[in-house]
């Protein structure tokens, strides 16, 4: 099998994918055509079917996974398959954890580092609520470790929640050092906690889909209230210091339009925002710069950052520069 991010233009490709998406679809001349998404663990490519009748084609559903004979080519500087036979592939033909986008970063050493955070917090009831989170709920820290932290933005692969939550708690380590007005309990708190509703927003792997509460109420307003149900839970939980933690929860998308029910308002919740946003832009650019290769074009407008976007020159002077 050669995995995605290997296909080149002109390959041509023999191997089982994960259907990922299936539509049908017509063409401006009235002909049926099928648009598919194939997925293996180093990402996705977009595949049509263009004679979905032919003797060659299969039934096959999404979520299965398919084997199929196809070739690579280019549409508009993006790769695509070009699918001429496929059928859905017997369970001995294929591994499963071939098909999983998995995080490079080993998830216990993350989650080690993770707990470190929460280690720091003296806050007894804030540390209370971390513990009935992170240690305690095993059922909750095992769907921690294996959910993604997004759809398709960024961190969309096995430990992409985990990797993206501690990675703004590593920012909030900076922010509270540089800037000691810093709550560095309910900072490191909040960061821990504030993608937790994720869990139930997104579906486990291979679906990785909105659930029906995640379409309803999205992770945001799902991650307050499995704040304040926990803080109930723990004797005295003073009512301000939840207030405060659901408000960095409820504000950390920072603006009405990208999801907040909030605005920040206390100084803990703009550095979650910050470091949220910082890591979420990061890890997209990676990802976008990764599947680009070494290439150093134009790779056209990405509605994330509102620009059209290339990675910048490497280091030193370049052939034909002067020096």
């Amino acid at each position: 099998m050669k995995y995605i991010e290997n296909f080149r233009e002109g390959d041509r490709i023999s191997g089982v994918y994960l259907c990922k998406y299936k539509q049908s679809a017509v063409t401006k001349n009235g002909k049926t055509y099928e648009n598919v998404i194939m997925q293996d663990k180093t990402g996705t490519i977009d595949s049509k079917i263009w004679d979905p009748n032919s003797q060659g084609i299969e039934d096959f559903e999404v979520l299965d996974y398919v084997d199929i004979m196809a070739e690579v080519t280019s549409f508009q500087g993006t790769l695509q398959l070009n699918i001429k036979r496929a059928r859905k592939a017997r369970e001995s033909e294929y591994k499963a954890a071939d098909y999983l986008p998995v995080s490079d970063k080993d998830i216990e050493v993350m989650y080690r580092e993770l707990m470190g955070f929460a280690d720091q917090v003296q806050e007894p009831h804030l540390r209370a609520l971390l513990q009935e989170f992170f240690v305690k709920d095993g059922a909750f820290v095992k769907a921690f470790k294996f959910h993604s932290a997004a759809k398709s933005v960024h961190h969309s692969f096995v430990g992409g929640l985990l990797e993206h939550t501690l990675s703004v708690c590593r920012l909030c380590g900076y922010y509270v050092e540089a800037y000691p007005v810093l709550n560095r309990d309910l900072l490191f708190t909040a960061a821990m906690c504030h993608d937790i509703g994720k869990v139930y927003e997104l579906s486990d792997f291979p679906e990785n889909d909105y659930t029906d509460e995640g379409q309803l109420l999205g992770h945001i307003s799902m991650g307050s209230e499995m704040v304040g149900e926990c803080a109930r839970r723990i004797p005295g939980f003073p009512r301000r210091l939840e207030n405060e933690l659901k408000h960095c929860i409820l504000a950390h998308h920072g603006e009405l339009e990208y999801g907040s029910p909030k605005k920040p308002a206390l100084i803990e919740a703009v550095a979650l925002n910050m470091a949220d946003n910082t890591d979420a832009k990061m890890e997209t650019l990676k990802e976008i710069f990764k599947s680009a290769g070494a290439s150093q074009e134009w790779l056209g407008y990405n509605r994330l950052f509102e620009s059209n976007i290339r990675r910048s020159s490497p280091s030193g002077p370049q052939p034909g520069e002067q020096q």
